[in-house]
């Protein structure tokens, strides 16, 4: 499992510029903000978070549609699926080595691209944290469109499409825990728990769905 972790994580850094073409494509979503609401500092304080994790969840749709393809291609996903480690186990690991290329970096590239946006210190932190709890969800969704997807030869738009809406819940829970911490009468905890509780279904849910589309696919 963890030479599987550390081969998969290779490849998603390779593939397509893996993080990078991530990060840049989150800062670009972030740049272009101002340009279209003014100048207001004020405002861009205050839709600061909601663009972030905007601009994050849209980040993270990019590569999942080779989540499974690379194996599909070069014929080792036939051995997934005969090999002794339950297929379970492996679409888990893939799925943390895709977060721990993609997702990762997009959380660590938070605070400065808060900072673009104007928001305090208390603010990025909160979108720091909500986003390394909930983007691990929209991983997890992902692989379920992705498995879905592997037989296709140009599955990147039906990915999206399938996977965007489930990430819905996501990107509220994300966006109300950090308002929630920077507005005072607001409680922080329930919505930030309620993101957990997401993520942790979806880490349940998304390897066993993603599993059973592979077993269908390769039929």
């Amino acid at each position: 499992m963890i030479a599987l972790f550390l081969r998969d994580l290779k490849l998603s850094i390779r593939a397509g510029g893996g993080a990078m073409i991530g990060v840049l494509f989150f800062m670009t979503v972030v740049a272009v903000i101002p340009f279209g609401v003014g100048p207001d500092l004020n405002l861009l304080a205050r839709i600061g978070p909601a663009i972030l994790w905007i601009g994050a969840l849209l980040a993270s749709l990019l590569g999942l549609d080779r989540l499974f393809q690379a194996e599909r291609e070069d014929g080792s996903l036939d051995l997934m699926l005969m090999q002794e480690t339950p297929l379970l186990a492996t679409v888990f690991v893939k799925c943390a080595a895709h977060w721990a290329a993609t997702g990762l970096p997009l959380v660590i590239a938070a605070p400065l691209l808060g900072l673009f946006m104007n928001m305090d210190e208390l603010a990025i932190g909160a979108t720091m944290l909500t986003l390394l709890v909930g983007t691990p969800a929209i991983t997890f969704i992902g692989a379920v469109g992705a498995a879905v997807a592997v037989s296709l030869p140009r599955g990147g738009l039906l990915v999206s499409i399938l996977v965007l809406p489930l990430a819905i819940p996501v990107l509220i829970f994300g966006v109300s825990a950090v308002y929630a911490a920077i507005e005072d009468p607001a409680p922080f905890l329930p919505p930030l728990m309620i993101l957990m509780a997401i993520t942790l279904f979806f880490a349940v849910i998304g390897p066993v769905a993603a599993a059973a589309a592979l077993r269908h696919a390769s039929d």
